[in-house]
């Protein structure tokens, strides 16, 4: 008897939890570079299992856990292909390659977001140093960080780590 009440409670805990999940899922307003305009979709929320079964190991480092990529490493550095960065988690479009930069730094950089709205930021003190994190609007994984030494018109580096990115060419 006690081994059927411990399965309902894990049954029902289990069911409370995934609702809870559920009804953490906030509607958010996102630029749509397909759709050219602004568009309304909910943020996403999975388990580490979930996030680990769909990331591979180096995704699932820099999104999930803050990590970064050696700089020089990343596939996309050195991309001069026209068309939208992606998050690698959840496939919200980040950036336009009309935005990319060579700063000499290793990883992608970037002038901006396609919409300011696509990513939030976050204040990151780790490594002895005050730095401003990155992460996608949708997901919350991390994507890099951002500094004022960029170029113009914004004045601003989008320094992001390519494992954290995918690249759709333009057709």
């Amino acid at each position: 008897m006690k081994i059927i009440s411990a399965l309902g409670c894990m049954l029902l805990y289990g069911l409370v939890a995934g609702q809870l999940q559920i009804a953490a899922a906030e509607e958010i307003k996102v630029y749509s570079v397909a759709e050219g305009a602004f568009i309304m979709t909910e943020t996403i929320h999975k388990t580490e299992a979930e996030w680990r079964r769909i990331l591979t190991q180096e995704q699932y480092h820099i999104l999930r856990e803050k990590g970064t990529e050696p700089p020089f490493s990343g596939k996309y550095d050195q991309n001069h292909e026209q068309g939208v960065y992606r998050c690698a988690g959840c496939g919200l479009d980040l950036y336009s390659s009309k935005d990319k930069f060579n700063s000499g730094s290793g990883w992608p950089s970037f002038t901006a977001p396609v919409a300011a709205e696509n990513i939030t930021t976050k204040d990151d003190n780790s490594l002895f140093m005050t730095r401003t994190e990155l992460l996608c609007a949708r997901c919350g994984g991390h994507l890099g960080h951002v500094f004022d030494d960029g170029p113009p018109p914004t004045g601003m580096r989008h320094c992001i780590n390519s494992a954290a990115l995918v690249f759709v060419a333009d057709k």
